[in-house]
């Protein structure tokens, strides 16, 4: 680097990589996942670039959609809601982790648990009831780290042995509720589409007259014969009138 312009200098066999370097940084991507890049075939570079761009394109989405809600609000219109729908919930044995985490930390933190507990309480295939679920107790996003809380539904009956080969997490029963629920086609867990899930059943729980109990939980629904984890968003609700 010239010490007085700060330029930076490359040997001949150095300008592919910084060209590369340079046009990842444009799309965005971070230096650490730049890192992880650099280090693979062209091939499997290729994908993972295809991948960061899918996510990116699916927050832009997300960003499309909160502002186009948020505009039809401060105009006074009626937005767009989801088909929000409601389901009896049985009280239940739930093996907790509460944690504070930025963004995709909290992806990281549920694939770990994933694979510690899948193995001991599987959860029936698109069942909403036994699915593991994310609480987000506050904002996520680079900024801002929750708390979130990782729940694990557990059979009663096993509940303390499961909780005593676990002693991280906190085994805690949830008692029966209802629980409003919608599917908004996105299952990024994006701040913009936080918010705008929020906002939607949020919205709908004030014109049911109905008061959420707790934060926005993300469900994950295991479709084994599909090869996929499909993502409910719902809300718990206080007893009607309460």
């Amino acid at each position: 680097m010239d010490p007085d312009s700060g330029y930076r200098w490359y040997a001949p066999v150095q300008l592919e990589r910084a060209r590369l370097v340079a046009s990842l940084r444009q799309l965005d991507i971070p230096l650490a996942q730049i890192k992880v890049i650099l280090a693979l075939d062209a091939s499997a570079a290729a994908e993972q670039v295809a991948a960061c761009w899918g996510q990116a394109e699916a927050r832009h989405a997300a960003c499309r959609d909160l502002a186009g809600y948020l505009i039809d609000r401060l105009n006074g219109k009626e937005p767009v809601m989801y088909d929000v729908q409601v389901r009896d919930v049985s009280a239940r044995s739930l093996l907790c982790l509460l944690r504070r985490a930025h963004g995709d930390e909290v992806m990281a933190m549920g694939k770990n648990l994933i694979a510690r507990l899948h193995p001991v309480a599987l959860p029936r295939p698109g069942d909403p009831v036994s699915a593991p679920f994310v609480i987000y107790h506050g904002e996520v996003s680079q900024d801002s780290d929750g708390p979130v809380e990782l729940c694990w539904p557990v059979p009663g009956e096993q509940a303390a042995q499961l909780a005593a080969g676990f002693p991280d997490l906190t085994l805690r029963t949830e008692p029966a509720h209802q629980e409003a629920f919608a599917h908004p086609g996105q299952a990024g867990p994006g701040p913009a589409q936080l918010a705008l899930v929020f906002e939607g059943l949020g919205a709908w729980a004030a014109a049911q007259q109905r008061q959420p109990a707790g934060g926005l939980r993300q469900i994950m629904l295991f479709s084994p014969g599909q090869g996929r984890t499909d993502i409910e968003w719902a809300l718990a609700l206080r007893p009607a009138g309460k």
